[in-house]
């Protein structure tokens, strides 16, 4: 688990299934990540997320607000998918529901993962991707220090040819140097 000041970002429960598979169903959160999702994906994310704790001890959390205990959506690191250039490097990433949106909260539990990962691992760096549309998700990227990879850029192999979501952007940020 992570805890910050406002959020904490920690295993996911069966109780986050219906939260999450309502922010699945909201058109403006799903813009740039493609269909609705059902609620056999939302249980299979649960697991899938889970069974990546386990292993690495990392995954993209689920995310509560500590003032009221309210599902937010997630934030953390993974591996990135198979198949792009961040196939297997640990791939920073992050969906929150619309009402959690503009309150900073998608930056705090990012740059709280960012600190976790430089702290326990000895990743030289970490991947994020989105989509050129997304403004939103790639200026958070630039916000959290994370610079364009031109070079990374990709059309995702999972999305058809000329589906507007497949041409996906890099950005990466380097472990910092630390002070002496």
């Amino acid at each position: 688990m992570i805890e910050t000041g406002r959020l904490l970002l920690r295993r996911w429960r069966a109780d986050d299934i219906e939260p999450f598979f309502a922010m699945g169903q909201d058109a403006e959160v799903m813009r740039y990540l493609g269909p609705p999702t059902t609620r056999d994906d939302c249980e299979a994310v649960v697991v899938r997320q889970n069974a990546l704790a386990d292993e690495t001890g990392s995954c993209f959390w689920a995310i509560e607000r500590l003032s009221d205990g309210e599902f937010l959506g997630f934030c953390g690191i993974k591996p990135g998918p198979a198949g792009t250039p961040v196939a297997d490097q640990p791939e920073i990433g992050w969906r929150l529901a619309r009402a959690g949106w503009g309150q900073g909260y998608a930056r705090e539990a990012a740059q709280a993962s960012l600190d976790r990962a430089w702290a326990t691992t000895d990743w030289p760096a970490i991947a994020a991707i989105t989509v050129p549309a997304n403004e939103r998700s790639w200026g958070l990227m630039i916000r959290l220090g994370m610079v364009r990879d031109p070079q990374g850029d990709f059309d995702h192999p999972s999305l058809a040819v000329g589906d507007p979501l497949r041409r996906h952007l890099t950005y990466r940020i380097s472990r910092p140097t630390p002070i002496v």
